[in-house]
């Protein structure tokens, strides 16, 4: 059945009035939407909303072509925007307690995925199988790049590993409900951070240190962008995005013609070297002046193009696909339990504060898009710390959601 328009000019529009309309009531003063925010995630809303457009025939994702758009142009222009005003001198002066619980959030990502197929793979091998494009393990390869990232994190695992729709769409569930789950217990956490960093026996004076550092660098940074600034940001997103391209369509042919036996690693795959160069070019460019495009808001233009991919992603959306893979929320669980598991050992054995495993893992887990909120949960000012940690993970996220991938296949049933 042809959907009701096709085109797209329109469907981008009312996809950009959606998100106008999400973000708009999220940040609302009106005690209804205060509440229905505070159970229902505004990322998640930006799925599910285009989604019901797709199923009522109203938009069709198959017919679009915006999600190409915007994971080819888009995507890796956010990820560039997000990841080039990481400071890693910043990043150092957290201390040496919230870089290892990030990066042991990151490992509990990496190893929690292969061992939840494993263990699931006992009593129930037929919900982490599948062959092909349907096989199981692809589709988580887009959680852990979500988890370890992000949204354009996400989006790349789908387009390396080549994760069907349908397949994908039940992965975006399991991701938003077992993220949401783990948040909720992290939040409860900052509500009695007091008694829990007690049992962990931790030392909570760097924790005011840094709220008082960071007060500081909020009211010394702050800048109006003006039009010079803007198009530089343009400039430099879509220039590296650009070379990107160049340089992609180049490597994987040549890899493709001379060692096709690497297309196991995704080494043959356009996309996968669009996304790594992207990457790296940002990563190399953080240590430039280029890093100081965040005073002038960067990583916004970041947020921005990402959530225009989200809706395009939800455009796809089978909101039925869940159902036909129910046993995929035991494995998040195990997943995500695992990830709490390694994080909370280290905590106790290094005496974290509780905010440096809070921010750590949600910096994972949820992203540059609520490690904020579990942040500023602890206080306002500290909601930064959330973003800067978050970012990092923007930067390694694909390479752990990749490695984690490979890992999966070589454990899959």
């Amino acid at each position: 059945m042809n959907a009701l328009i096709t085109n797209d000019a329109i469907v981008f529009g009312i996809l950009l009035g959606i998100l106008v309309f999400i973000f708009r009531t999220s940040k609302s003063s009106n005690p209804f939407w205060s509440k229905f925010y505070s159970f229902v995630p505004a990322l998640l809303l930006a799925y599910f909303i285009p989604s019901f457009f797709n199923s009522l025939g109203i938009i069709s994702g198959d017919d679009s072509k915006l999600y190409f758009v915007a994971s080819r142009y888009l995507l890796p222009t956010s990820l560039v925007l997000l990841t080039i005003s990481i400071d890693l001198k910043e990043i150092l002066k957290l201390g040496s307690k919230a870089l290892i619980l990030f990066l042991m959030g990151t490992i509990g990502v990496i190893i929690g995925g292969p061992i939840a197929i494993l263990i699931v793979s006992q009593f129930s091998p037929e919900t982490v199988g599948g062959v092909g494009s349907e096989a199981v393990w692809r589709g988580l390869t887009t959680v852990a790049g979500s988890w370890i990232g992000g949204g354009a994190n996400q989006a790349a695992m789908k387009e390396v590993f080549e994760v069907n729709d349908k397949l994908f769409s039940a992965m975006i569930t399991v991701d938003v409900v077992v993220a949401n789950i783990w948040m909720a217990f992290l939040l409860y956490g900052a509500g009695i951070h007091t008694r829990i960093d007690r049992w962990l026996k931790s030392d909570t004076s760097s924790i005011t240190s840094l709220q008082e550092k960071m007060e500081k660098y909020q009211q010394e940074n702050a800048k109006i962008p003006d039009l010079v600034d803007l198009f530089t940001i343009m400039g430099v997103g879509f220039g590296v995005t650009a070379f990107a391209h160049l340089s992609a369509d180049f490597i994987a042919p040549f890899i493709q013609a001379n060692a096709p036996y690497l297309s196991r690693f995704s080494l043959t795959s356009g996309f996968f070297w669009l996304i790594v160069i992207s990457t790296t070019i940002a990563l190399i460019l953080s240590f430039t002046k280029l890093r100081h495009l965040e005073r002038v808001g960067a990583s916004k233009f970041g947020s921005l193009f990402l959530y225009i991919l989200v809706a395009t992603i939800g455009m796809k959306m089978d909101l039925l696909a869940i159902f036909d893979f129910p046993g995929l929320f035991i494995v998040g669980l195990i997943w995500i339990s695992i990830h709490a598991v390694l994080l909370i050992i280290v905590a106790k054995l290094i005496k974290a504060p509780f905010f440096f495993l809070a921010v750590g893992s949600q910096a994972n887990i949820g992203g540059a898009a609520s490690a904020p909120i579990v942040a500023s949960a602890f206080h306002p000012s500290l909601a930064s710390v959330g973003v800067l940690l978050a970012v990092f993970g923007y930067a390694v996220g694909t390479y752990g959601a990749w490695i984690c991938g490979i890992i999966m296949q070589s454990v899959s049933p």
